[in-house]
């Protein structure tokens, strides 16, 4: 006679994690929240007073092979935090007050405490933006899954009122473009990383390479990814933004393209800023192309505001009391067609152009 058990299934390993992570889940109850963890749905009450007029946002991603780091150090309690940055980061561009989360974790084997670990990140995460982790699920994979590998997604809801949507419609040329400054790598581009500077140059996740300024580059591997939900919630409110970009896989031109209006563009001096070490030790280790490197990570800058010309000195004031690093990128321009090519050759209205300050100036 054989049983679930035998089948490799740990009901009461997965009733332990539950109750180890209920806790963490508490903090971040929000007023509209109904009910606890062990329904079969999480539940909600919109406020129809703050939201009259109601367009609902969903948003739905994971975290990508940053995962591998994770497991490799086993260390669990921050890739939640960047699971709930890229996907209320992706409802604030439209200027969505992110509400509920719901993430699903699928591992070969439940072990209670690293489960209630990564959860607990999860959790802090949605503190950090503002939003209730209303539920979830743990799913145990055995003979599909290795017994300590996982993988985790999320979904997000968010609302906005009607008239209050952000995105390519308000946009005029003359605004202005604000970068707000990325953590490090965030949740894009690892394995373009572990290819490059684990399996090409042999690095060790325990060692502390010369630019990294004593930093192992494990710990710079897993550094969480900057959530910036509030603070864009407060340029809407406070600097009349008219859009933001969250920069994500396509880099810092494909993802500001996506929120521009036809017939409109952008140039952006790379001089302003210097991106991270971990960047150049990426581009140095593998001799990548810069357009390469452009192509897939953020390179410093995590989220652009597009703000009116008259309230940029508003918005740089605000994310610096926000402690959000944050300086001028460019201006939006009249472009006459969208398919006008970039400086390095690919399509679209947004163009680098110079040289990145720092060391990584020398990228080519």
């Amino acid at each position: 006679m054989s049983s679930y058990a035998d089948a490799g299934v740990d009901i009461e390993a997965g009733d332990r994690a539950v109750e180890l992570m209920k806790a963490a889940v508490k903090r971040t109850d929000r007023p509209e929240t109904l009910g606890g963890l062990g329904g079969f749905a999480g539940l909600f009450a919109l406020d129809l007073a703050k939201y009259p007029q109601p367009v609902l946002a969903s948003s739905t991603d994971g975290v990508g092979t940053k995962l591998v780091i994770a497991q490799a150090l086993d260390r669990h309690d921050t890739i939640g935090i960047d699971l709930v940055a890229m996907v209320v980061d992706d409802l604030v561009v439209v200027g969505a007050e992110p509400l509920l989360l719901t993430d699903y974790i699928a591992t070969g084997k439940v072990v209670p405490e690293k489960i209630a670990a990564i959860v607990s990140g999860i959790a802090e995460g949605c503190v950090q933006a503002g939003c209730a982790l209303v539920g979830g699920e743990t799913a145990e994979h055995p003979g599909v899954m290795a017994a300590d590998e996982y993988d985790i997604s999320g979904t997000g809801v968010g609302a906005v009122n009607a008239d209050a949507v952000l995105g390519p419609e308000r946009v005029v040329v003359g605004d202005a473009l604000i970068a707000m400054g990325s953590s490090g790598l965030h949740s894009n581009g690892y394995s373009l990383v572990r290819h490059v500077l684990l399996e090409q140059g042999g690095l060790s996740l325990d060692g502390t390479p010369e630019l990294l300024e004593g930093r192992t580059l494990g710990d710079e591997l897993l550094t969480p990814t900057r959530i910036y939900a509030l603070d864009c919630l407060a340029l809407a409110a406070e600097c009349d933004a008219h859009a933001f970009a969250h920069i994500t896989g396509g880099g810092l031109a494909g993802n500001l393209a996506r929120v521009l209006p036809d017939g409109s563009g952008a140039t952006i001096d790379r001089s302003s800023w210097a991106p991270q070490p971990i960047f150049d030790l990426v581009q140095r280790t593998g001799a990548v192309a810069r357009a390469d490197l452009e192509l897939t990570f953020n390179l410093g800058v995590g989220m652009v505001a597009i703000v009116p010309a008259d309230r940029v000195d508003d918005a740089l004031a605000l994310l610096t009391a926000r402690n959000v690093p944050a300086w001028p990128l460019g201006v939006v321009e009249a472009t006459g067609t969208r398919d006008e090519g970039t400086s390095d050759g690919r399509t679209g209205p947004v163009r680098l152009s110079g040289d990145y300050a720092g060391p990584a100036s020398t990228w080519r």
